[in-house]
């Protein structure tokens, strides 16, 4: 080795000392960054799997947003259509309410809906398609209530046609609640909205 060489070495190892830099002799690879896209899951939702029963979709929240994730309700065969929509509507709240899977709260999945929160059908003079809460809808929050709107609104518990009858436990004046994209993307800050229905 030349002594020109031999001055280089210490040279360069103050270069790299000043720069921050330390000299390793093994190669540093650590792979990318860590990614994470919230509000997608990775597979079926295990509820869905392991369940049995009528396929149907709820929203949770997720980020600002309302999401829907799959979940089942269990119906008798040949239960009465008007029957039905009560029990549809009352699985509907119970998995509302329900804590989200695992996989669920770990891609940011959350529920206002509040537990024990129950519903029944339409009064005599109440459309067919009315459903009486037993928290009047306006004591809700707004996510609570968004929730509920545009999973009953688009279920086998109503009409089908985006809009839901809601009434509260007593003989109040009903509403009827519409889900809209903005209802959808923002919860907390568009409430449903809604126009009185007359009894018959």
């Amino acid at each position: 080795m030349t002594v020109g060489r031999l001055l280089a070495l210490p040279l360069l190892g103050l270069l790299l000392g000043g720069c921050g830099i330390r000299a390793t002799q093994v190669p540093t690879d650590f792979g990318a960054a860590p990614s994470r896209v919230p509000c997608s899951l990775a597979g079926p939702n295990q509820a869905t799997q392991s369940a049995q029963g009528v396929p149907v979709q709820v929203f949770l929240l997720c980020g600002a947003s309302l999401v829907t994730v799959d979940r089942t309700v269990g119906v008798p065969p040949g239960t009465p259509d008007a029957r039905r929509r009560v029990i549809v509507a009352q699985g509907l709240l119970d998995q509302l309410a329900a804590s989200p899977s695992a996989a669920e709260r770990s891609a940011g999945y959350t529920t206002y809906v509040p537990g024990g929160l129950t519903v029944s059908g339409p009064g005599r003079r109440d459309p067919e398609d009315t459903l009486h809460l037993s928290t009047a809808p306006s004591r809700l929050t707004s996510y609570a209530l968004a929730q509920l709107v545009c999973t009953l609104s688009d279920s086998a518990a109503t009409e089908g046609d985006g809009s839901v009858i809601l009434g509260g436990p007593d003989t109040g004046p009903l509403q009827r609640y519409a889900c809209t994209a903005d209802v959808r993307e923002r919860p907390g800050n568009v409430e449903p909205p809604s126009s009185e229905v007359a009894r018959r």
